[in-house]
């Protein structure tokens, strides 16, 4: 199993939440597509509740405040040494602060911002938290892209943001942004397939089969967005919660023995 006990370098995807208007609901429906367990914050933060997988920090849920205008949706995490300074590099760049730099106890630190092509995400300065401490296993975390309807200004933006080089992949208007060797997230040229769609981010979690996970999202209540396909990097899937926020699952490849 592949855990974390130390936080990430600057400009890596360190954490997923996801914003719900109800709570409850929401901790069933990924119970029964990710066999996530729970552990709340309690009162003092708002119950925004730790998801489990293999006993270890998966990704975090929150309640909406009531009347909320914004949809529910998972917003994705890089890590950073000082929130503030990449906050100010953030619109230096022509992003937009959305959120400032709020300190959440001891914990860390984090703002949400949105790129120049209007995706949103959000920067964690680690504390105590340093994001999640498992991932590519069943349940937890395993890749980030931004599909944007200008990935020349996204690019550019994410590489000096965070210090990264685009690679194209073949045959595809997608690139992955690397550091030295290091894959760190993807970005993706929306066309016209895509319209009405704004930019944003979307993660993936790994699962161990992604046309049984599809069977258990309809049987919770949720919707298959993208039915599942395959690509060079696995069985993948988009699914939709049943009060609409959206991600990606993946069973990667099998590596033979």
């Amino acid at each position: 199993m592949t855990t974390r006990t130390t936080k990430r370098a600057p400009g890596q995807p360190s954490w997923m939440d996801l914003a719900t208007p109800d709570l409850e609901g929401a901790k069933s429906f990924y119970n029964s597509v990710f066999g996530w367990d729970y552990f709340d914050a309690g009162p003092d933060f708002g119950h925004y509740t730790m998801a489990l997988a293999h006993g270890q920090q998966a990704a975090g849920i929150g309640p909406m405040q009531p009347g909320s205008p914004m949809p529910s949706a998972w917003t994705i995490y890089f890590s950073t040494d000082d929130a503030a300074a990449d906050l100010a590099r953030v619109q230096a760049l022509g992003g937009q602060v959305i959120a400032d730099v709020m300190p959440i106890g001891s914990l860390g630190a984090l703002a949400i911002c949105a790129d120049p092509t209007g995706a949103v995400f959000g920067l964690w300065q680690a504390g105590e938290h340093i994001g999640a401490t498992v991932e590519n296993e069943h349940g937890a975390m395993t890749w980030h892209e931004v599909n944007t309807s200008d990935a020349a200004v996204a690019r550019t933006f994410y590489g000096d943001l965070f210090g990264l080089t685009p690679q194209k992949m073949e045959g595809m208007d997608y690139y992955i942004m690397q550091r030295g060797m290091d894959m760190i997230c993807g970005i993706l040229q929306m066309d016209e397939n895509w319209e009405g769609i704004p930019p944003h981010w979307m993660g993936y979690f790994t699962v161990d089969d992604t046309d049984a996970a599809l069977e258990r999202v309809v049987a919770a209540g949720g919707k298959v967005q993208v039915p599942a396909f395959d690509m060079t990097y696995g069985r993948m899937a988009v699914i939709a919660d049943p009060f609409g926020a959206i991600v990606s699952i993946v069973k990667p490849p099998d590596v033979p023995a």
